[in-house]
Parts: C-alpha cells; sequence; structure tokens
C-alpha cells in the first residue's frame, strides 16, 4: 500500500521561503515520477512541478520557474519542494503524488495514482 505524507506547509510573508516535503513508503521511485500539485477552493488542481529517480529530469510550470525548487532524496525514498520569493498567488493546498507517467503527461492529474491529504501554504502578509 503507498502512502504519502506531506509536511512543511504555513503561513508566510509575501517574500518569504517555505520547503515542502513528501515522504512515500510503499512506492519505488523506479522508472516512475513524483510530483508537487496545488489547488484553490473552486479551481482545478493545478501542476507545479515532478521530478524523475535521476533527479535530472524536473519539470515545472512556467509561474514558478526560477522561484521553486523540486528535488528528491532516492534513499529517502523523499521529494521536496523548496519555495522561495512566495507571492499571494502560491497560496493553495499543496498536494504530493506519485505514479509512472509518461513525459508527455507528466502534468496531468489521471497520470498519477497516488496523493498525499495536501498541506496548506498561505502567503499573507
Amino acid at each position: 500500500q503507498v502512502q504519502l505524507v506531506e509536511s512543511g506547509g504555513g503561513l508566510v510573508q509575501p517574500g518569504g521561503s517555505l520547503r515542502l516535503s513528501c515522504a512515500a513508503s510503499g512506492f519505488t521511485f523506479g522508472g516512475g515520477a513524483m510530483a508537487w500539485f496545488r489547488q484553490v477552493p473552486g479551481k482545478e488542481r493545478e501542476f507545479v512541478a515532478s521530478v524523475r529517480r535521476s533527479n535530472t529530469n524536473t519539470y515545472y510550470t512556467d509561474s514558478v520557474k526560477g522561484r521553486l525548487a523540486i528535488s528528491g532524496n532516492n534513499a529517502k525514498n523523499t521529494i521536496y519542494l523548496q519555495m522561495n520569493s512566495l507571492q499571494s498567488e502560491d497560496t493553495a493546498v499543496y498536494f504530493c503524488a506519485a505514479g509512472y507517467p509518461i513525459s508527455s503527461t507528466l502534468a496531468t492529474t489521471t497520470s498519477y495514482g497516488h496523493w498525499g491529504q495536501g498541506t496548506q501554504v498561505t502567503v499573507s502578509s
């Protein structure tokens, strides 16, 4: 049974930083990928970033490039999302996901079969 547990969310001022973590159990990175999505009330879940086991294959949505960085620790089966220069638009519940997407479907929710419970990130002064 796959379990994904997120941590690290919270309240931060605009321009501040946070680091989210997602610990995976029962999921073998292997040829798969792990990703971060986010969702605000009334909107669809939105892709943020993904990483494959090698850490050399990362993919970001345009709005977070240069501010957010995804990485993975294969030994710990954990991924991270370092979030810098946070803006109010980054306020959302952030979800960790794991699965076996092909390159063209990395950003689609249906490519991931396993999800965490989500962690709230609020950017506000």
